[in-house]
């Protein structure tokens, strides 16, 4: 990875890189944010509309996945997608390091995750009975009883797999984008073909020289499109799963409540 990769261009003293470009995205959604706020009116335009189609988006997601319950969750899911959308992005742009390429960023925002769902979970239901669902859905009975505490360690480990699945799914395809890329721009580089194309041979400026154009296309037609297909993509899936924990947690009070009103 040394041979391939540089330093970012901006790089500040004592502080990671992650870090750095993780306060570039959070700078450039807040200013986009305060931006689009600023001259609100009725008929939307430029920064207000493009945001406004982009919450319509995020509202239609949550509509369909957790219902009109789950709007009040706008501002957690939002933000988590347009961040790591940012991040995504920010990995594509030469001499920059995309904050979602390292496993801490994405490590802490799966954490937000599984931090966020149990809670709002457990103020959903209350802490025993969002507990005791961790046992399975069927009643307590002494027939049901081995069962049931089976499946407390399983529930247990599915849930703590979560994060950690969130978490290498976004770091190891930003980071094999990242590692493609920079492998391409090396072998383009003056250590390799545009070096050999400059060499001053024949040989070396013909097979330079369409070699690097074939990488040029390649890369400008293929490689970065791909990118960001799967910038968007994982930001996706991220948020997705994001909706379908907290509607388990959301559904699984439904369950309880007949529960407590039969019996």
């Amino acid at each position: 990875m040394d041979i391939i990769e540089h330093p970012p261009i901006l790089h500040l003293p004592g502080v990671p890189d992650h870090v750095t470009y993780t306060w570039i995205v959070m700078l450039v959604l807040i200013g986009a944010a305060l931006a689009g706020a600023r001259r609100l009116a009725l008929v939307p335009r430029g920064v207000q509309n493009f945001f406004e189609v982009v919450l319509e988006q995020f509202l239609g997601m949550i509509d369909d996945v957790m219902g009109p319950e789950g709007r009040r969750f706008l501002p957690l899911i939002a933000t988590l997608g347009l961040f790591i959308l940012g991040g995504n992005l920010l990995g594509l742009v030469p001499g920059t390091a995309g904050p979602t390429a390292n496993v801490n960023t994405t490590a802490a925002c799966a954490l937000v995750v599984f931090f966020a769902y149990h809670s709002i979970g457990i103020r959903k239901q209350g802490l025993g009975t969002y507990l005791n669902h961790f046992s399975g859905p069927m009643p307590w009975s002494l027939g049901m009883a081995p069962i049931k505490l089976l499946m407390i360690p399983i529930e247990v480990i599915s849930h703590l797999a979560r994060p950690l699945s969130l978490t290498l799914r976004l770091f190891g395809n930003m980071v094999g984008g990242h590692i493609l890329l920079a492998i391409i721009f090396f072998l383009m580089g003056l250590n390799g073909l545009i070096g050999w194309a400059l060499s001053g041979s024949l040989g070396g400026a013909v097979v330079g020289g369409i070699g690097g154009v074939i990488m040029v296309v390649f890369t400008v037609g293929f490689l970065y499109p791909l990118k960001l297909l799967v910038s968007l993509l994982q930001a996706f899936i991220f948020v997705m799963l994001t909706m379908l924990y907290i509607a388990g947690a959301i559904e699984e009070a439904h369950h309880a409540e007949p529960h407590g009103g039969h019996h």
